[in-house]
């Protein structure tokens, strides 16, 4: 579904992305791990068109998007979870939920499926998003991207500073989202434990490149919880 070939990146005179290359396969959640500060955050946002490559290509669903403005990538399917969420404070949850419906052709009905994944979200629709405890925000920062109805979810470190009961929430979300087999999941993630319990296929990034990459299956046999910790 999404096919990243060779993306290199700079920031001035440091090179950040270093000829990046990998697949994200429909049905299956692919996780990138890695320390602070290796480049992930920065390969999303290249992703989505936030910032610019130097060189490389990035294809979705078969379409050049390499040069894509953001909100095209948005329309085409491409649904993004920023890291700290970034929802709207001063908006109703309603209101931050119809956003993410901006671009769509269709009717402004959020879809129910978003209030069964997140119940608590329909019993605060008129709450503001600024009002609400982290891990709601994070609900409501996933219903956003889910509103749209993606092909393609990204999502940036979830669990960042989350409550474990809403991480459990959000990690049968994402399995639910995957084993339907139509919807692609990219992790970025640094909790080892909640990428290897998700994980159809993994990949560990170091100074900007990626230095591993296999089967989530795998993650324990190849030492992935090692290399992080190094």
């Amino acid at each position: 579904m999404l096919s990243v070939k060779n993306i290199n990146q700079f920031y001035g005179g440091s090179h950040i992305l270093r000829d990046i290359d990998f697949d994200v396969q429909p049905g299956k959640v692919t996780a990138i791990l890695g320390r602070n500060g290796v480049g992930k955050t920065t390969l999303l946002k290249c992703l989505m068109g936030i910032l610019p490559i130097a060189s490389g290509s990035i294809s979705f669903e078969g379409l050049d998007i390499t040069h894509a403005p953001p909100h095209k990538r948005a329309q085409a399917g491409m649904g993004f979870v920023p890291q700290g969420r970034e929802i709207f404070p001063r908006l109703t949850v309603k209101e931050n939920l119809l956003i993410g419906m901006a671009g769509c052709s269709a009717g402004k009905v959020i879809p129910q499926s978003i209030f069964t994944m997140f119940p608590v979200l329909s019993q605060m629709l008129r709450r503001r998003g600024g009002d609400l405890s982290g891990g709601q925000q994070q609900q409501l920062a996933i219903g956003r991207a889910l509103a749209m109805k993606p092909k393609l979810l990204i999502l940036d470190e979830p669990t960042e500073g989350i409550q474990p009961s809403i991480i459990k929430d959000i990690e049968r979300v994402i399995r639910e989202l995957a084993s339907g087999g139509e919807i692609a999941i990219l992790l970025v993630e640094q909790y080892y434990d909640f990428a290897k319990s998700l994980a159809d296929f993994y990949l560990v990034m170091e100074r900007g490149e990626i230095i591993l990459k296999g089967e989530g299956a795998h993650m324990e046999r190849d030492g992935v919880q090692s290399v992080l910790s190094v």
